[in-house]
């Protein structure tokens, strides 16, 4: 008698559609698992009282946990000086606002490293955008930027003049635009050849045009060296912004805040079902006029966070968050788009807000409003105990800022995520505003990092964080994180002597003064 195969013995044989469906079974049971332990985990986390109620506002006043890390752009490897003879001249036109050619003056001196090339310093497009013409001798201090970066590329002030069959003129640079983004090649392949063919170029505009991702850490602190180090502004700016710091801090801590609410923003993110009719109007002829042509929906805007935060919305997130209404309030910011209506809640909230005209010194120069104000708003929201952008991007006047209060001893900056609080602020307008505080704790206590080092994922900026390329640490477990020799700047002052004995004595003697600007400790 033949024996009978027992019940869930591995010898039964299963029928082809049983085995596929048991092995469905079996992964679904495994995705199951997962999704509960992450349910669990993430309704652990949000109800955490830890991470919410009982979290210490007061302690985002000071600078956030470094973990062990400090900024450092000093270069670590072998760093030549600039040759004594260069390839040609490098002139660039910079384009944007402020910040925005902060960037590009930063990609000039990358690009003239790159093809050996002696730079003329950076025209700052300012007609245009601000209607003034400071220029970049108006705006920063032009001896800081020469002697910082004397290590890294030859600077001039303007095109030498040449002679040619017995007249001498001015050394015309040929005119290139470049393509946005890009790649280190195309400047040591077509922009050096032009320049090798005609002595000099002229590349214009200059805004985006250098990729940010490149993979040559020396060359991204590089970047750093110039943005953090060589980019000082004037001695009138750096003064002004100094009082009015002062002023603020001789009262205890103080917040500033780039409320990103004016007309270019606003008509550009799409975002004017809050405003009047005629208002509407405006910002419609304002897009038409100045963007590409695209249908946007402002409830679906404003649920994916592209709709900048209005001053009430920034006024209830601190308020949630655990700021009462004795907190001082730097505002930085053009002028606001409908009127002092929207700023009414605000003040409601915080009485204590100034900007450069209510606390500044009495009399600013008449360019205050154009890139001077702008650089005394930038100073100040570099300089301010917390800071915040309602509007991150695209805003290079807060990214640059993030970046640099990131280099500037990991300086808190709060930033909100608008796609998340959008639920929250819709349901509160729609009459649902149950647990409203609560909700908002939530979202702005998520993240826990306030300005500490994190890894840069995109889409966030190079500029916005330089980390880990032009930070160290002190006692680093990876070769790569140790922090540079003391004596660096040492080091390339006697590479840079040696090039210049071997050019000229006379030129070695008369450059061998001031290292400024280069020390880890000098931010600003």
């Amino acid at each position: 008698m033949p024996v009978r195969p027992r019940v869930g013995s591995r010898h039964i044989k299963q029928h082809p559609w049983l085995k596929g469906l048991s092995t469905r079974l079996g992964i679904a049971t495994v995705v199951l698992v997962i999704c509960i332990i992450s349910f669990v985990y993430s309704v652990g986390f949000t109800n955490s009282s830890y991470n919410v109620e009982n979290i210490d506002v007061d302690k985002l006043w000071r600078t956030a946990d470094s973990g062990g890390w400090r900024s450092s752009s000093a270069p670590r490897s072998y760093w030549p000086p600039p040759p004594a003879e260069t390839n040609g001249f490098l002139r660039v036109r910079c384009n944007g606002g402020l910040n925005q050619q902060r960037s590009a003056i930063c990609n000039a001196v990358v690009a003239a490293r790159i093809m050996n090339a002696t730079l003329v310093l950076p025209e700052l497009d300012t007609n245009s955008f601000w209607r003034d013409e400071s220029g970049f001798p108006g705006i920063y201090d032009v001896e800081h930027f020469v002697k910082t970066l004397r290590y890294d590329i030859r600077i001039v002030k303007s095109l030498p003049e040449v002679t040619s069959k017995g007249k001498t003129k001015k050394l015309k640079a040929h005119q290139i635009r470049p393509p946005r983004d890009a790649p280190l090649s195309w400047y040591t392949t077509f922009a050096l050849e032009k320049m090798k063919q005609h002595g000099a170029i002229y590349l214009t505009p200059f805004s985006h045009r250098l990729a940010e991702d490149i993979d040559e850490p020396e060359l991204q602190r590089l970047r750093c060296r110039v943005n953090y180090h060589a980019l000082r502004f004037k001695p009138n700016i750096m003064k002004i912004s100094s009082e009015i710091v002062n002023r603020l801090r001789s009262q205890g801590h103080f917040m500033s805040i780039h409320l990103r609410f004016e007309m270019d923003m606003l008509a550009f993110a799409g975002c004017i079902d809050i405003f009047t009719p005629a208002e509407q109007k405006i910002l419609i002829k304002y897009r038409k006029e100045n963007f590409a042509e695209k249908e946007l929906v402002y409830r679906e805007r404003r649920l994916i966070g592209k709709c900048p935060l209005t001053p009430e919305e920034v006024g209830l997130i601190l308020r949630s968050m655990g700021f009462d209404n004795s907190t001082r309030i730097y505002l930085a910011s053009g002028e606001l788009f409908g009127g002092d209506r929207f700023m009414k809640p605000f003040r409601a909230l915080f009485p204590h807000l100034e900007n450069h005209s209510t606390v500044g010194p009495e009399k600013l120069e008449e360019n205050a409003r154009g890139l001077a104000g702008s650089a005394v708003d930038y100073m100040v929201c570099l300089l301010s105990d917390i800071f915040i952008p309602t509007y991150d991007g695209p805003s290079n006047f807060a990214n640059n800022l993030m970046g640099h209060r990131l280099y500037y001893g990991f300086r808190t900056t709060i930033t909100p995520n608008r796609k998340a609080l959008a639920p929250v602020f819709m349901d509160r307008e729609e009459g649902k505003g149950d647990k409203f505080e609560e909700r908002v704790r939530k979202v702005m206590f998520s993240t826990g990092k306030f300005g500490g080092p994190h890894k840069r994922i995109r889409p966030e900026s190079f500029y916005t964080n330089s980390w880990p390329e032009c930070f160290c640490q002190v006692n680093a477990r990876n070769k790569r994180d140790e922090c540079p020799p003391s004596n660096v700047v040492e080091l390339l002052e006697s590479r840079l002597q040696s090039e210049e004995l071997d050019e000229s004595e006379n030129i070695a003697a008369g450059n061998s003064n001031s290292t400024a600007g280069l020390s880890d400790d000098s931010f600003i």
